[in-house]
């Protein structure tokens, strides 16, 4: 297994909590991160139908079952548990006692939040990031082939492509959770739609461009995003709210959470044809502001992440509120520095002032170095 870099944070909130929440995409590394962390506690899995069974219809002898504590995987399958693991951890007292695992936010976090409200600490663990593959040897040190590759832990344990191993990853896991949360029944459409998402990322998500383009209506749209946001496959990147200038688009930006899913979705086949894809700052700009969303995770921290963008079309890609001010990052792909690189950090920098903290640009080269106070990082130093 390769190490987890929430695998300390995990072992400290067990000793305060009672309960910790592991939520992630499918086939992130929850489960087997789970059951080192609790590797002399029981596992059970509801998705095996005996089980959840069993916690469906006595959900207190199910417990009793592992009164000491246990694993329990894809918790949003048996929700009627929740009620019953709240007056069992209330009446039993000691922390440590759960580790439960989700790839699914909605009805997950709903239920826990009304049933387990101060119960249950929150870990949300994406794919592998740079940091903890560089840690084992496992990076890559190319920029393209890191984009292609993504950071699902199956394309560095086994001996798989991303080409053999995403059309089952897409069926069996997509396709059928998304299906069974929307009762999707047109396939094709659907598959459409994800296609046209990743070929949005990175862009501002104009959703009737996109509903139009599918051949659906906008309910539709804003629908299935919802759930494939829910589902770990995307996320949306909000405007920062701060009034610096009053004409500010309002919509939000759309990124992928892996890039290895984003350029199988795309017909990316092999990392060479990243060199000339139209798409290529996009895709990379997703993989920066993915990999230093997993890095926040991985420290129990949540993202407070916005863009900057006026109706001129002026930007800041990414803006982070830290307690020092707002960090401001601007990301290109090119491996050559040029004076392009900072135009849109000197157009947002005079209007927030002191609030500006550590202006920086990462960037596709190799070099670290300063331009004019701006931190220049190396998409490699992440």
């Amino acid at each position: 297994m390769i190490p987890r870099t929430a695998e300390p944070l995990i072992a400290q909130l067990l000793a305060g909590f009672p309960i910790v929440t592991i939520t992630g995409p499918r086939q992130s590394g929850k489960t087997t991160l789970a059951r080192k962390v609790f590797s002399e506690h029981p596992y059970r899995s509801l998705e095996d139908p005996d089980i959840r069974q069993m916690a469906c219809d006595d959900p207190r002898g199910f417990l009793a079952s592992v009164k000491d504590g246990a694993v329990l995987d894809e918790i949003q399958r048996a929700p009627e548990l929740f009620s019953y693991l709240q007056s069992n951890v209330d009446a039993d007292g000691r922390t440590g006692r759960f580790i439960l695992t989700g790839s699914q936010q909605f009805g997950l976090l709903s239920s826990v939040s009304q049933s387990l409200a101060g119960r249950s600490a929150f870990i949300d663990l994406l794919t592998l990031s740079h940091r903890e593959l560089s840690a084992t040897g496992l990076a890559a040190t190319d920029a393209d082939k890191a984009l292609w590759l993504g950071g699902y832990p199956a394309l560095f344990d086994r001996p798989l492509s991303p080409g053999q191993w995403f059309p089952a990853y897409v069926t069996a896991y997509v396709e059928r959770d998304i299906r069974q949360i929307l009762n999707v029944k047109d396939l094709e459409t659907f598959q459409r739609f994800v296609g046209l998402c990743a070929g949005r990322s990175g862009q501002i998500l104009n959703t009737s461009s996109l509903a139009n383009d599918c051949g659906i209506d906008s309910k539709t749209a804003k629908a299935w995003i919802s759930v494939l946001e829910a589902s770990y496959l995307l996320f949306l990147l909000r405007p920062h709210h701060a009034n610096f200038n009053k004409r500010l688009i309002k919509a939000p930006k759309l990124y992928f959470l892996d890039t290895g899913l984003l350029c199988w979705l795309l017909g990316i086949h092999k990392p060479e044809q990243l060199a000339t894809h139209p798409l290529r700052g996009a895709i990379f700009e997703t993989w920066v502001v993915s990999e230093l969303r997993k890095n926040h995770l991985n420290q129990g921290k949540r993202p407070a992440f916005y863009f900057w963008r006026d109706s001129n079309g002026n930007e800041v890609d990414l803006i982070i509120e830290t307690a020092e001010g707002l960090m401001p990052i601007e990301i290109k792909a090119g491996q050559t520095l040029n004076r392009d690189f900072f135009s849109g950090l000197k157009r947002w920098l005079p209007m927030a002032g002191t609030l500006a903290h550590e202006p920086t640009v990462i960037y596709g080269g190799s070099d670290n170095t300063e331009h004019n106070g701006i931190q220049v990082k190396s998409w490699n130093s992440l």
